[in-house]
């Protein structure tokens, strides 16, 4: 892996994982919702639900945007040393534009649902901030948002166990993916051009929410920072307990959280109104945090267990090179999955149901595996990594030629 830590690679690959099974369950119940409707009847396809449900919705993107933040104080740390402080803030500075840009262009052509742009304006906020700055400020930031977040999910589970439940009339599961979800990557359409305007609108409503709102992913990016400037992944061996702790209680607290949720969508229980169905959604998301932190602890000892003789197995080695590569991997992504599942393309999720969707998911991401493997072997770059990084080094020779 050329001297890179292996934790923060293969976290990336498998968490890629992880976003690409969640993108494709958007995509196809866009296309399902117009070609009639999103149950599931086969046994199959509602425990791929169910486990998408308790183990994946709103649980990824916190350790995507945990990754974001690490990622951000390493860059940040490594351009210092090389050209200055004031350098590396101007080389980070453009790179969180760039990543607006690059989201921009993603939601229109392809992905409503993408995340790139949030990081860029979130990235963008907290580094002028936080990046550079005492760690006092930083871990006041990183309770309040956690305190914040607690206090929702202690209200809202209150307020659910004192709710009336209806029992279960044995119907169809209870909920279902809402409209909103439905229409984010303009997957129902025949209409390219009229599934760019819902894509857009889509991805305008995610920034405003997660952004203006949010309090789960500039958390999630904090926590981040605070990591890599205690170099937690780089010295795992000290700081065993907090990753094991964090593992185990984040895992937890996030099932907790989502597990009614995913109960109701079984038709265990009926949520008694609206405003039930609201508290579970509130359940699921403040405790996304927990779960996402959760997994990327599982990542961090799955690498130290798996590279104990000081050999790293191929499959690990293959993944954690996606996980290199996470920009390209998480692009070519949806090159495939627009195209392909949508409606305004081939159509492919109108013949899918929930399980085969997952397993095309899985593929996908299994190719992209494959071919990050035969890159690294060929000492190649991610093509938007080095996109990404040139656009980055052109604010540094604007800044140098200012300065002459």
């Amino acid at each position: 892996m050329n001297g890179r830590l292996l934790a923060p690679d293969f976290a990336r690959g498998g968490m890629l994982l992880l976003i690409v099974l969640s993108n494709t369950a958007i995509f196809f119940h866009g296309v399902a919702a117009v070609e009639g409707g999103t149950s599931a009847t086969p046994v199959a396809d509602q425990v791929v639900r169910f486990a998408m449900i308790a183990l994946l919705d709103v649980r990824v993107y916190p350790l995507f945007a945990f990754l974001v933040g690490y990622g951000l104080v390493r860059a940040y740390q490594a351009r210092s040393a090389e050209l200055g402080e004031d350098a590396a803030r101007a080389v980070i500075r453009s790179r969180n534009r760039w990543l607006v840009v690059f989201g921009l262009a993603h939601a229109a052509l392809l992905m409503g649902s993408e995340v790139l742009g949030d990081y860029g304006v979130i990235g963008l906020i907290l580094c002028a901030v936080f990046l550079g700055r005492g760690e006092r400020r930083l871990r006041a930031a990183i309770l309040t948002g956690a305190g914040l977040l607690a206090a929702v999910l202690l209200v809202s589970a209150a307020v659910l166990a004192a709710s009336v439940i209806l029992p279960s009339t044995g119907a169809a599961p209870a909920l279902e993916p809402g409209a909103q979800e439905l229409s984010l990557n303009g997957s129902g359409t025949t209409d390219y051009l009229e599934s760019v305007v819902t894509r857009l609108w889509g991805w305008v409503f995610l920034m405003v929410f997660a952004n203006g709102l949010g309090v789960v992913m500039p958390t999630a990016i904090l926590i981040g920072m605070w990591t890599a400037r205690r170099r937690i992944l780089e010295e795992p061996h000290r700081h065993r307990r907090l990753i094991t702790t964090t593992a185990a209680v984040g895992v937890g607290l996030g099932l907790a959280g989502s597990l009614p949720s995913a109960l109701a969508y079984a038709g265990v229980f009926t949520p008694a109104s609206e405003a039930a169905e609201a508290v579970l959604f509130l359940l699921a998301w403040t405790s996304g945090l927990a779960g996402g932190l959760g997994y990327a602890a599982l990542f961090v000892l799955a690498a130290g267990r798996l590279t104990r003789e000081g050999r790293t197995p191929r499959p690990v080695a293959a993944v954690a090179a996606l996980g290199k590569r996470s920009l390209s991997g998480y692009l070519a992504h949806s090159m495939v999955m627009a195209p392909v599942l949508s409606l305004w393309g081939l159509g492919l999720a109108a013949h899918l149901t929930e399980a085969t969707a997952a397993l095309f998911a899985f593929c996908l991401w299994l190719l992209t595996v494959v071919v990050a493997a035969l890159m690294e072997k060929k000492g190649m770059r991610g093509p938007f990594e080095v996109l990404l990084r040139g656009l980055g080094a052109r604010a540094v020779r604007r800044r140098t030629e200012a300065a002459r």
